[in-house]
């Protein structure tokens, strides 16, 4: 698990892999997780880190410590984690998002993109989206310019939810996903496999606040033979 100066704290990444594993179904219920120790060498990570990880898995409700027997995974489908609202996944399910950061600037909303937001600028962020290490997906994300005058690329975090919360005091409550098939944009990378008018997975978001207001658009191209969209119902 690597460490990057724009990643979420390890312990954080740790338990969020561990959330969309047992959301999945790749981790299933009252099954007993590997000796600490051991989970923390797989994981590449100190044994303490880990430890923090599971604490906040326990705090959750989704693992119940037994002592001298080891940690049990506990189904909850009612827990939010860092990534409630984020679909992607790979084939075989769950995998940890991070991001790599292409390119981000201010400017004046383009025409094609739909009336949102207080202001007529918008900061647009162009990232690769990788699930865990795997290049899936290219994201634009064009976030309102009322919620910042500025954006440095090493502020960002893999989560701009968690960024635009902790960074802005900007809440993403609620979303809406619109999902169908595109072709791939022109200012990919070699990384992602889907080169320029290749045929992707595509969604359109609109993410709001609690108080209902629109404050992100954003575009994902993701690929089909790497990724999918999946979203639970409960």
């Amino acid at each position: 698990m690597n460490a990057r100066s724009s990643a979420l704290p390890v312990y954080i990444q740790t338990a969020e892999m561990l959330i969309r594993e047992i959301a999945s179904g790749r981790l299933i219920d009252g099954e007993r997780l590997p000796p600490e120790r051991d989970m923390a060498a797989d994981l590449g990570i100190a044994v303490g880190t880990l430890r923090k990880a599971l604490d906040d898995l326990v705090a959750k409700g989704l693992l119940e410590r037994v002592q001298g027997s080891g940690n049990y995974v506990r189904h909850n489908p009612d827990v939010a984690g860092v990534y409630a609202f984020f679909r992607l996944e790979r084939l075989q399910g769950g995998g940890l998002p991070t991001a790599k950061v292409l390119d981000v600037q201010r400017a004046e909303k383009p025409a094609d993109l739909p009336q949102f937001g207080r202001s007529r600028d918008a900061h647009r962020i162009r990232r690769l989206r990788l699930l865990s290490g795997d290049p899936a997906a290219l994201e634009e994300i064009w976030l309102d310019g009322h919620w910042a005058s500025e954006i440095k690329v090493g502020a960002l975090s893999d989560s701009l939810y968690y960024f635009y919360r902790n960074a802005l005091g900007l809440l993403i409550a609620q979303v809406e996903d619109r999902v169908g098939v595109s072709v791939a944009p022109d200012w990919g990378v070699p990384e992602f496999a889907c080169g320029p008018g290749d045929p992707t997975g595509y969604v359109e978001r609109w993410s709001r606040t609690a108080e209902g207001d629109i404050a992100e658009y954003s575009r994902t191209w993701f690929d089909p033979d790497r990724a999918r969209y999946v979203a639970r119902i409960r």
